[in-house]
């Protein structure tokens, strides 16, 4: 029996008097998952080519950005053994069944097929027994309401990973109407829309700054660059230099390592390591701080990462170089020249011996050039920090949104 009304927070203004939202258990048919060989996986010779009928195949660690149906492309999948019975159709619903995280029980809706669709290894593919407007199951499944429902069910420690049973055991709540449905799925979409505009911008914006990069530096086989401020036209040709025999950098060791274990939430200094995050964590232990005139520049030996650190703050675990720059050149110019001739990365082993053998072109630093460019391009990051921020708020935005248009927890944990 019900105890309360089931209705979220936020309801658009035309369903203010509608009734409760239903609730009811999964009641999905699981469908089954195809399996592949290691060869077809590898894309090894031998298997027939069916990717100019535009076909695609659907890995669970390619569930990504909610409802989106971002897919893997494999051009070796041999489509001959498969049934029409195994392709996906539109409101199909594809769950991951493992995760080295809590994304494990991730969902995406299928919409929008127009060709031969294969769901892939680590999914559950089900199929809706009751008719909803498109999109909306995609959003509900995952909606904060929905997932944090559903983490309770997750086992595991390293890996993660959810079976039929507890999902069926997980309830879908929803407006009978379907054009509240719809109304939902709109607003929704209306936003990723935004947020896949947004983020295309971004990638236009790095795009141009690589370009830009690659002209106001020397070429291999040049002296000067391409392109030149008006005020250093006849400055001549930039000098050359090897960044291990020139001793540019200077490495510092740190006085303490931070080990991963130990990273907090937060704190009063950052954490530097070699991972993609610019700050992987916090610390309060003011021995482990590096104290030096910055900038400093920051490679990660394995992954090749750079960054280039403003502030005081702690090496976290092994992993980097720690590098002093010669003070004839001005931090920020060799930190952009290095992003301009990125290493290749090979694998999990150390790259600086590689890095030091590169030959780096440089103006004199007293005449200004150097400066000139560094701002040119840091004024650039400024313009990319700023759009990643305006995404990052976005999908904020997105999922508070949610949040107020399901209903919350405590309505579906009083019908257990």
């Amino acid at each position: 029996m019900k105890k309360n009304k089931l209705v979220p927070r936020l309801r658009f203004q035309e369903f203010k008097n509608s009734p409760s939202w239903d609730i009811k258990k999964f009641d999905f048919q699981f469908l089954p998952t195809n399996t592949f060989s290691r060869s077809e996986m590898n894309n090894n010779k031998g298997i027939v080519k069916n990717i100019h009928y535009g076909d695609i195949l659907i890995k669970y660690n390619y569930i990504l950005d909610n409802t989106s149906l971002i897919p893997f492309i494999n051009e070796d999948i041999n489509l001959n053994k498969f049934t029409k019975e195994s392709y996906l159709q539109n409101g199909d619903i594809i769950i991951a069944d493992t995760a080295e995280d809590f994304s494990a029980g991730k969902a995406i809706e299928v919409q929008n097929i127009n060709c031969k669709v294969l769901s892939g290894q680590h999914t559950f593919l089900c199929r809706p027994q009751t008719k909803y407007a498109p999109k909306f199951l995609g959003y509900y499944l995952n909606s904060p309401l929905y997932h944090n429902y559903l983490t309770k069910f997750l086992t595991g420690t390293k890996v993660y990973s959810i079976n039929k049973t507890n999902i069926k055991n997980t309830f879908i709540i929803y407006p009978d109407n379907l054009e509240e449905q719809k109304k939902i799925a709109d607003c929704l979409a209306s936003i990723d829309d935004l947020i896949e505009a947004e983020k295309r911008k971004l990638e236009v914006l790095k795009k141009y700054k690589k370009a830009l990069m690659q002209k106001l530096f020397p070429a291999e086989d040049a002296s000067i660059p391409e392109l030149r401020f008006a005020e250093f036209k006849d400055s001549g040709e930039w000098e050359n230099c090897n960044i291990g025999n020139d001793n540019i950098f200077n490495v510092i060791s740190p006085p303490k390592k931070i080990v991963q274990s130990d990273y907090m939430m937060s704190g009063k200094y950052p954490i530097i390591d070699q991972s993609q995050e610019y700050i992987s964590g916090w610390t309060n232990d003011e021995e482990a701080i590096i104290h030096r005139e910055y900038p400093l520049i920051i490679f990660g030996d394995h992954t090749c990462v750079l960054k280039l650190v403003k502030q005081s703050f702690a090496q976290g675990s092994d992993g980097i170089k720690i590098l002093e720059v010669n003070k004839k050149f001005y931090e920020e110019f060799i930190y952009y020249y290095l992003q301009n001739t990125p290493i290749n990365c090979n694998e999990y082993k150390r790259h600086y011996s590689i890095l030091k053998e590169f030959d780096i072109k440089f103006p004199d630093k007293k005449s200004g050039e150097q400066k000139k460019i560094a701002d040119c391009l840091a004024s650039i990051d400024s313009i990319i920090d700023s759009q990643v921020k305006r995404i990052d708020n976005l999908i904020k935005h997105k999922k508070a949104l949610m949040q107020g248009l399901f209903p919350d927890m405590e309505s579906i944990e009083e019908y257990e």
